[in-house]
């Protein structure tokens, strides 16, 4: 064989070791599951993940190693592929090795971390969030940030979250982001002043804002940052330039009636707005006001979050009103407010509105059992795929729960119900039972902790859910359970007691303040004919 057939054979039969098969990247992601979820001497100092995150965190490596070894396959398309194999299981195992040493984390801003030593520049995304908190000088932002000069590559996002700038970081800073931001269309700043005085947070706010002004955004994250009226108005060039921005998140950001009113006023057009959250702030009923016009002039709103905002009764009615206008919205949280009665019963007169709506939180809103029948009859109509509903802590008693079972019965895609700490007792829990029972294939977890429930009740929401596929947790726990009723629920779940939740904090002794318990059979029998008569009374009130 002459030498040039022997090089066109050699090429001809020669073997490509890259890319990886779709089956190779889901078994590495298997691999790095299980490293994660197994105790080893790093778990032991720093914690051992979840499954839920393991599986997240090990998908997201797969992805980042993935690119990286990809992009440089891409410098020499005609080699067998070896070395990007090699920069695909290096990548991977010093990525896993900081998951490892981070070990779990609280995500809170719906936004997945990015891993990388301290820069992850993969893609389009830049970030140096990292994987703890640190303070940031000027000669570490020099290094930090020295990839940003590199015009070469495109960045559209940028995070500096869990990064604290001092003002000599940000006066490098500044011109790095000015000469970048016309490229910019999602920039995350939450939790960058932390430990720094307020005189100098508010000059690296403003450096951040004139630097950034301008730039089209569609995603901007201010959390965690601690700004109140002054930090809004040192951000508010930044502010009022943005015309596009679909996400808006200002959490945890000491947001007062005064600073709401701003963030209204700086912000010029919320016409494409689909993301807003508000959690956690001192924002009131003036500033409830204040954040509900900007809901109005949200009709794409599809994610709103007002929740823990001291909000009562007037800022929750002027909520409620507002959400009325918009009809694409498929989550909405409100919870731990001080909204009670009228709130509810304003936002009631706006559930029809929402046919797209999947998650609804409306946890600790004191809004008694007038609320919660009011809630309970509009969202029977409206919310045809309603997966999520959280109504605990509202002093939900038994005269309403016929009202929430009925609407419960029509969610036939709900996963979730939670209805902990009221006091629906066995007669509102015999009735949720009975909800749930026929259908709703997809639940997987009801949590009715803390509602005064007994032998009957218990025993009624075990059999409701033991054989439902895919359930994964009943709570009942914090309840009045005799020792007899416990054994009957843990006799039904005898196949599959993981999916009990624990019965530590129940109390067999506990009594009603208001009347005294049913505990023999014969009462309990009595109990479940009265409520069937229940039942069929709210049918014919239909």
């Amino acid at each position: 064989m002459d030498s040039q057939a022997q090089t066109f054979h050699q090429r001809s039969v020669s073997i490509k070791l890259w890319p990886p098969s779709q089956s190779t990247r889901i078994l590495l992601v298997e691999r790095m599951t299980k490293n994660f979820i197994t105790p080893s001497f790093l778990s032991r100092k720093y914690g051992l993940l979840s499954k839920e995150e393991a599986e997240e965190d090990a998908k997201q490596i797969e992805n980042i190693a993935f690119a990286a070894a990809d992009q440089h396959f891409e410098k020499e398309p005609y080699g067998d592929g070896s070395s990007a194999v090699q920069i695909y299981a290096k990548e991977s195992s010093k990525l896993m090795l900081e998951v490892l040493k981070r070990g779990p984390k609280v995500k809170e801003h719906g936004e997945v971390m990015q891993y990388g030593k301290d820069t992850a520049t993969h893609g389009s995304v830049f970030d140096i969030s990292g994987s703890r908190r640190s303070f940031i000088d000027a000669e570490e932002a020099v290094e930090l940030l020295k990839p940003l000069r590199d015009h070469e590559k495109l960045y559209t996002k940028i995070c500096f979250s869990n990064r604290s700038f001092g003002l000599d970081a940000a006066h490098v800073a500044e011109p790095i982001l000015t000469s970048i931001k016309d490229q910019l269309k999602e920039v995350d700043l939450s939790d960058i002043i932390a430990g720094r005085s307020e005189t100098e947070a508010l000059q690296v706010m403003n450096i951040f804002s004139s630097a950034l002004e301008g730039c089209v955004l569609r995603y901007l994250n201010l959390s965690d940052n601690a700004m109140g009226e002054k930090g809004v108005n040192a951000f508010g060039s930044l502010l009022k330039s943005q015309t596009n921005l679909e996400e808006l998140y200002l959490m945890n950001d000491g947001i007062s009636e005064e600073a709401a009113r701003a963030v209204s006023k700086f912000i010029p057009s919320t016409e494409k707005l689909r993301v807003l959250h508000f959690h956690n702030n001192m924002t009131g009923d003036e500033g409830a006001i204040a954040i509900s016009d900007m809901v109005k002039r949200s009709p794409l709103l599809e994610d709103f979050r007002c929740s823990s905002t001291r909000v009562g009764s007037k800022g929750g009615i002027a909520l409620a009103e507002a959400l009325g206008t918009c009809s694409h919205l498929k989550k909405l949280d409100l919870r731990d407010n001080m909204f009670g009665v009228q709130s509810g019963i304003a936002l009631s007169k706006s559930l029809s509105a929402f046919a797209d709506l999947t998650e609804i939180y409306l946890s600790y809103l004191n809004l008694e059992d007038k609320g919660t029948e009011a809630l309970a009859n509009s969202l029977k109509e409206s919310a045809p795929s309603l997966e999520v509903l959280e109504m605990a802590g509202n002093d939900i008693t038994a005269s309403s729960a016929a009202a929430l079972a009925t609407c419960i019965a029509a969610k036939q895609f709900i996963t979730r119900l939670n209805l902990s700490e009221n006091e629906l007792k066995d007669e509102g829990a015999i009735l949720i039972s009975k909800a749930v029972a026929e259908g709703h294939g997809q639940l997987t977890e009801v949590d009715l902790n803390t509602n005064s429930i007994r032998r009957a009740g218990a025993r009624a929401l075990a059999q409701a859910v033991v054989h439902k596929p895919g359930f994964k947790l009943l709570n009942i726990n914090a309840n009045f359970i005799s020792d007899e009723g416990i054994d009957e629920v843990r006799e039904i779940f005898k196949n599959s007691l993981n999916v009990l939740g624990p019965l530590d904090e129940n109390d067999p002794e506990g009594e009603d303040l208001d009347e005294e318990a049913e505990e023999d059979a014969d009462n309990e029998v009595d109990l479940e004919s009265k409520l069937k008569g229940l039942e069929i009374k709210q049918e014919e009130n239909n």
